[in-house]
């Protein structure tokens, strides 16, 4: 009798490794096949004009049939945010706790594909069945409700993915992270840990939640002026005790910000979220009330350009502007690469007269992943045969995997892989064994992929170098029928650089004239040396490298 070969298990990161967001895993045995997250990335600033990142799901496209289905272990951007555009392109059921579910039923009505995608709804503690896999959800905490772990039943063995998480014993709403049932499953065996990364730099414990609680409560009893508070919309803890403390202090509050608004409604809606009817009050309404009464809940925590906080500093908000004494709360850490406009909203709104409390000066905020001796815990109750760090950038994971390897886990044991690249298990075996197609998708308004490397390094050309439209006109013989006319954006002001435009002219009409002299050149090779002659003569008078566009028109006289 012939021998069938074993299938393995495949697990394919395709974002969320080496970076910060764009969260996606595949999971694969033989014919079955699933996806943990699908999350965006924000562009990164030489990324001229980009809206989202997103990741390649080129392999999943090409893999559809083996789909079950998708995965979402919570409602943050970064695990969420690509769906719409994913699931244009292959079609699965979603799975994922309530909230998470709502979060993404608004995004999918933005996109007016609510009713083309089945959501199924899984509690904390509840376990599915996809094909080939068995799938757990543990509860977890993080900064977000309804947050879970996954503990992933494979034919070769148990996976446990930590997702975003901390270890928070006294979370705002709800339960503890199941760390009895997480111990319980190491127990068992554990062949591979996938756990959370980002917060592996820092020693010790995330504070609880409830920290920030008391902070807000001692900055609303001093606070005699209205105040601003920010924070990610879908940071729902935090949003509830800046609410708290509203009441305590007979404040009345209104939110700003479209997401800040669309969540909290959702929130509310399903119990999550509790703002009593007499608090909660509309934008318009609230500012004819004296400014002690006031707290107004936005957008904006991370100086995103067209935020809501980002359009009061800058005083160009319709509803919202700065009056001197404001206090305004920044609740909330930069995200890797926000540092500068975060910077810079604070700045600004100094400079329209508030004062302004950030990370620096209170503790007004706390992560919501896990530091160094959150993660020995969970490596020290999974006590996993095999390891790979997930979730951030390479140092990260360099040092989650130095941090394994402190718990005296084997260097070999322990996968520090690229998004793309396969990691292949069996019940004794883990090996990279190739990879498969991903990388970045980028979306520029209605354009999802359309703008690539080319594109980027135009717009890069153009931001630093500025343009050189040339126009010449010629008759049917080829020769120049008036000066050519030049149009400069972004290089030099014109009326500044007569001189120089008449030279370009000039330097333009010998050009073409002299292309033209040549019976084999086409208007493409008289473009080609009209670029080269000017680009050489405006390097050696400017220095610098302006895009040069000829536009040649023919005349029939």
């Amino acid at each position: 009798m012939a021998n069938r070969k074993k299938n393995t298990l495949k697990v394919i990161p395709l974002g969320g490794l080496e970076e910060i967001g764009k969260n996606m895993t595949v999971f694969e045995y033989g014919e079955n096949m699933f996806v943990v997250d699908c999350g965006l990335a924000f562009p990164e600033d030489e990324m001229l004009g980009i809206d989202l990142v997103i990741p390649d799901v080129t392999y999943i496209e090409k893999n559809s049939e083996k789909l079950k289905g998708i995965i979402v272990t919570h409602g943050h951007e970064d695990h969420i945010g690509a769906l719409p555009y994913v699931l244009k392109r292959v079609n699965a059921p979603v799975y994922g706790t309530e909230l998470t579910l709502a979060l993404i039923e608004n995004k999918l009505a933005e996109h007016q594909m609510q009713n083309e995608v089945t959501l199924k709804i899984i509690k904390a503690g509840q376990t599915i069945q996809l094909g080939a896999f068995k799938i757990e959800f543990i509860r977890s905490t993080h900064s977000i409700a309804d947050s879970v772990a996954l503990a992933i039943d494979t034919p070769v063995g148990m996976i446990l993915h930590t997702s975003d998480f901390k270890i928070d014993q006294t979370p705002i709403e709800g339960e503890p992270i199941d760390l009895a049932r997480i111990a319980e499953i190491g127990k068992k065996g554990v062949l591979l840990l996938m756990a959370d990364s980002t917060n592996v730099e820092r020693p010790g414990y995330t504070m609880s939640e409830k920290t920030v609680g008391e902070t807000l409560d001692n900055v609303f009893k001093s606070a005699k002026s209205r105040i601003i508070a920010a924070t990610f919309a879908s940071n729902i803890h935090r949003i509830q005790q800046i609410v708290n403390s509203a009441v305590k202090f007979n404040r009345k509050v209104a939110l700003s910000g479209r997401s800040m608004i669309n969540v909290a409604k959702t929130a509310m809606k399903l119990g999550y979220l509790n703002i009593p009817s007499d608090t909660l009050m509309d934008i318009e309404k609230i500012q004819k009330l004296p400014p002690e009464q006031i707290v107004m809940i936005t957008t904006g925590s991370q100086g995103e350009p067209m935020s809501a906080l980002t359009r009061i500093a800058l005083a160009t908000h319709r509803k919202v502007g700065i009056e001197k004494g404001d206090l305004v709360i920044i609740s909330a850490s930069p995200v890797p690469g926000n540092e500068k406009f975060v910077s810079r909203v604070i700045n600004d709104l100094f400079k329209q007269g508030a004062d302004v409390i950030y990370e620096d000066l209170a503790d007004i905020h706390v992560s919501g992943h896990a530091k160094q001796e959150e993660l020995k815990l969970m490596h020290r109750l999974v006590k996993p045969k095999f390891f790979m760090p997930v979730h951030g950038e390479f140092r990260h994971l360099k040092q989650h995997a130095n941090l394994a390897q402190s718990l005296g886990m084997n260097e070999q044991d322990i996968f520090l892989i690229e998004n793309g690249q396969i990691l292949e298990l069996t019940r004794k075996k883990a090996q990279i064994t190739g990879s498969v197609q991903s990388g970045s998708i980028l979306v520029d308004g209605l354009g999802v992929g359309d703008v690539g490397n080319i594109v980027l390094r135009d717009r890069k050309h153009l931001s630093e170098d500025g343009l050189i439209v040339i126009v010449a006109v010629l008759n049917s013989k080829g020769k120049v029928v008036c000066e050519p006319d030049v149009i400069s954006r972004g290089f030099v002001y014109v009326k500044e650089a007569e001189t120089l435009m008449d030279e370009i002219r000039v330097i333009a009409k010998e050009s073409i004239e002299k292309s033209m002299n040549k019976k084999k050149n086409s208007y493409n090779a008289v473009k080609n040396n009209i670029k080269d002659e000017l680009g050489s003569y405006v390097y050696q008078k400017t220095k610098r490298k302006p895009m040069i566009l000829p536009v040649i028109i023919e005349t029939p006289s």
